[in-house]
């Protein structure tokens, strides 16, 4: 897919401020056509990214007694292991299918700030992270690039801000104190038939303002819709990370940016596929609502006002069996 679009973050940050107005443009039309893009010359270091996958990696390949002490205490608790048959990612959209083929570690914010009071937010994005014993380094790589993941996703955030025409610190009173999560997914091998409609990963748009996806180098099996009702495969692109946004930028943009269908197929099923997920998720009581350079004089918003932790929150729930 030599049409996929790669955006250079590191010329971005180092051109004018015409320039930058030049580059930003582009990627105005790349989130109003599909919503997804790469990202090269990123600044997260190869040893930091290797890390953490060699962690995830050896943590899956545990038998599953052994994963299942990192498990998640009870259903519908956000962070830990998931085991597979736990989660369907098509009924956020209300779609109803057999459970996703796949299993995920999961980690929520490094620390919790002293202003954060409401119990459904220390209940749920704030919760403590069900850490493995083994490996060892899971938990320090995992924090060292979970940490990456919140620099890098403020620096996409300046861009998507500039693509608004907005001033590149807009953002910044909704994401400094982020209620981000950090998922590491595994899909196994298929050594059975999937069933009626059984997917690695069921079709569904993210719930925040952006994602950082690292997907393992040359698998297949992610498609997004694209406007003419076709699905299109995302190609994993050596160096690079896919950024897409979510649910909560299109709220903002009332549309103008999609938030788009994505799945993951039964392609490749003879081998695993592992990714990394971070979803960058404004604070808890950010107020989303659409911004005034999105609406015209005579349109009218398409979305209520929302707060940003409630809204993940309902999703999320939506879609643990």
């Amino acid at each position: 897919m030599a049409d996929f679009p790669i955006f250079d973050l590191e010329m971005y940050f180092k051109s004018t401020r015409s320039k930058k107005k030049e580059i930003s443009k582009d990627v105005d039309n790349i989130c109003r056509n599909s919503g997804f893009l790469a990202i090269k010359n990123h600044g997260v270091k190869k040893s930091i990214i290797q890390d953490v996958w060699k962690a995830a990696e050896t943590f899956f390949l545990l038998s599953n007694s052994e994963k299942n002490e990192a498990k998640a205490p009870y259903d519908g608790y956000p962070y830990g292991y998931l085991g597979p048959g736990k989660e369907a990612l098509a009924a956020s959209k209300g779609i109803d299918t057999p459970p996703d083929l796949k299993e995920s570690f999961n980690g929520g914010p490094l620390f919790k700030p002293d202003n954060i009071l409401d119990p459904d937010a220390l209940a749920f994005c704030y919760a403590k992270t069900i850490w493995p014993s083994f490996p060892t380094d899971f938990k320090s790589s995992w924090t060292a690039y979970y940490q990456e993941m919140e620099v890098l996703a403020s620096k996409i955030m300046q861009v998507f801000a500039s693509a608004l025409d907005l001033k590149e610190s807009y953002f910044e009173p909704y994401i400094n104190q982020p209620i981000s999560a950090l998922r590491a997914l595994n899909y196994p091998a298929q050594k059975e038939l999937p069933k009626k409609n059984q997917l690695r990963a069921g079709a569904h748009s993210d719930y925040g303002s952006l994602t950082i996806l690292l997907p393992e180098e040359n698998s297949v099996g992610l498609e997004i819709l694209m406007p003419n009702g076709e699905w299109q495969l995302v190609p994993a692109i050596p160096n690079t990370f896919i950024i897409n946004i979510g649910d909560l930028m299109a709220t903002w943009t009332n549309d103008r940016w999609v938030s788009t269908l994505h799945r993951v197929v039964n392609k490749g099923t003879a081998d695993k596929r592992q990714s990394l997920a971070y979803f960058h998720q404004p604070n808890w009581d950010a107020e989303i609502k659409c911004l005034p350079c999105c609406l015209s004089d005579e349109e009218k918003p398409k979305y209520p006002a929302t707060r940003s932790g409630p809204y993940l929150m309902e999703k999320f729930k939506s879609t643990n069996m």
